[in-house]
């Protein structure tokens, strides 16, 4: 009975998992139409030779393409899934970004996050946690903000800011929200009391975007 393509990529992933000479642990298996591919890293060129050995004697196997990397153990470890598990660590240790909200995608060194968070802050932190990891060569940051801001709870934020400061007035700054976006207008007297007014607004959940119109009137 012919073997499906599911039923000989277990098989040889058995195989290799049964070979001692092989540190399977990296190297992957995919199979289509009795053709396996063989990728990932081992720690020597001996391993490599006995890995496609080891899948040769597998019953049903009509072909190899064999794409391991040879990868010493004083090499930095930048397998896909070696730069997810990273990731995943960095985002549990960091106090930024809450807990099992943000999925980890890595494609050749290439970082996908999606998921869904309550502020702003907490995409960008993700995005730039990701973005220090050794090997990751790109990052494509689709994490959503979930709370639509309400232009009340920004004005306060903003009029709150500008009472902890002295001689700034905040009724000259208009609010405008749309979706997760905020635009702000009217006239401050100095720079300072336009990036406070900034800094609020950025600071109101489910804002990911804040267009500053702000005119400084010296």
């Amino acid at each position: 009975m012919k073997k499906t393509d599911s039923q000989l990529q277990r098989d040889v992933m058995d195989e290799l998992e049964w070979e001692p000479s092989v540190d399977h642990a990296d190297v992957g298996v995919a199979v289509n139409d009795g053709v396996v591919t063989l990728s990932g890293y081992v720690k020597s060129y001996p391993q490599k030779v006995a890995a496609e050995k080891a899948t040769r004697r597998v019953e049903g196997v009509k072909a190899i393409a064999e794409e391991i990397k040879v990868r010493f153990a004083s090499q930095p470890k930048t397998a896909d899934h070696e730069i997810a598990k990273r990731i995943i660590d960095m985002f549990s240790w960091s106090s930024s970004i809450p807990e099992d909200t943000i999925n980890v995608k890595v494609e050749h060194g290439w970082v996908t996050l999606t998921g869904s968070v309550n502020w702003n802050y907490q995409s960008i932190e993700a995005r730039n946690v990701a973005g220090r990891v050794t090997g990751v060569t790109g990052v494509s940051n689709l994490v959503e903000v979930k709370k639509l801001p309400l232009a009340s709870d920004i004005k306060t934020r903003i009029l709150s800011a500008f009472e902890r400061q002295a001689d700034l007035d905040a009724k000259s700054v208009t609010v405008v929200t749309s979706g997760n976006t905020v635009t702000l207008g009217g006239r401050v007297k100095a720079w300072n009391e336009r990036g406070i007014a900034e800094r609020a607004a950025w600071a109101a959940p489910g804002v990911n975007r804040v267009e500053d119109n702000i005119v400084v009137a010296f």
